[in-house]
């Protein structure tokens, strides 16, 4: 057998795994979505109750591999209107129970629910009364039977070929967690404005900026009265440098837009002196200051445009161009 050939099988080989590993875990999904369909369901719904109705925060504990998947449902827990945090399980024998409080609701990650690092933690939320939910395969286990809410997992075979990793009962587990931070998030109404004020860093943040923190207001902004000639129009759109200019009434109300487009469409030796009423484009699209970063990207993306006037009711305040949006990290 030839390099080449041994390289082809190599990588058919992989894909091949990688399929296994995909349609493993895509059933393990599938089946924790027919169990919330049926008697997970209840459970689902009561648990989403005791953590809305907590005055303290959700304490996500675990370990091994439902520890690292512990961490990250309480990191979305958190960015989505839910304080919570992740104790360890093991560290929580060794003084960490003092971040628990009495206020709090205990969210216990365990797939077989009987590592004896657990029972210490058990002992103290029955002894201080801490409302405990357990998020394991076996409703009958140490932890299920002590927990206040047992989300009991249906049994699916793990991706790994021995049946042994930890991979198809992980990612049930992180979908399971998933599902109650949107629940949660629905439940109380948490908007996109509420996600902004919890993720001002990165490209994310950048997105959840509004149009008023971007744009170019004040004498920056493109703007002629109607009854302008069209050489002192293209002077205003040449010196601002956005490729258009906006046209105002005498009550200083947006009526149309002129642009290069529209240069290009009405272009003859007599342009010039022109008046914009002739020109420009009527009721031109315009954003609010508040209309989100992500959301003024797509409106400039779905009408093939680079800038846009923002206007507080029909008062032009302010333009944002494509550019703005590219150096803030929207785009």
């Amino acid at each position: 057998m030839s390099s080449t050939e041994s390289a082809n099988d190599r990588a058919t080989s992989a894909v091949a795994s990688a399929l296994r590993t995909l349609e493993a875990e895509a059933s393990g999904v599938t089946a924790l979505a027919a169990a919330m369909q049926a008697d997970l369901g209840a459970a689902f719904a009561e648990a989403c109750d005791l953590i809305r109705n907590a005055k303290g925060r959700v304490i996500i504990t675990g370990l091994g591999k439902s520890g690292h998947i512990g961490r990250k449902i309480a990191a979305t827990f958190a960015s989505t209107g839910t304080p919570a945090f992740f104790v360890h399980a093991a560290e929580a024998s060794h003084g960490d129970l003092g971040m628990i409080t009495a206020e709090d609701v205990i969210l216990a990650l365990s797939w077989s629910g009987e590592q004896a690092e657990m029972k210490n933690l058990i002992t103290y939320a029955t002894r201080f009364r801490i409302r405990l939910i357990a998020m394991t395969a076996d409703a009958n286990s140490t932890l299920g039977k002590a927990a206040d809410v047992a989300l009991a997992l249906p049994k699916a075979r793990e991706a790994c070929p021995h049946n042994l990793a930890p991979s198809t009962s992980s990612l049930m587990l992180l979908a399971l967690g998933d599902a109650l931070a949107i629940a949660l998030l629905e439940g109380r109404g948490f908007t996109s404005i509420d996600f902004s004020v919890l993720h001002p860093g990165g490209k994310l943040g950048a997105l959840l900026k509004y149009a008023r923190d971007l744009m170019h207001g004040g004498d920056a902004v493109p703007v002629k009265p109607l009854g302008t000639p069209m050489s002192d129009a293209l002077v205003e759109m040449t010196s601002k440098g956005f490729g258009c200019v906006g046209i105002v009434d005498g009550k200083g109300h947006l009526v149309g837009i002129v642009t290069d487009g529209d240069l290009r469409r009405h272009m003859r030796p007599d342009l010039m002196m022109a008046l914009v009423d002739d020109v420009m484009t009527k009721n031109p699209k315009t954003i609010r200051g508040d209309l989100l970063a992500g959301e003024a990207l797509d409106m400039l993306n779905t009408a093939k445009i680079t800038a846009v006037i923002v206007a507080d009711g029909r008062t032009p305040v302010g333009i944002l161009h494509l550019h703005d949006l590219l150096r803030a990290g929207v785009a």
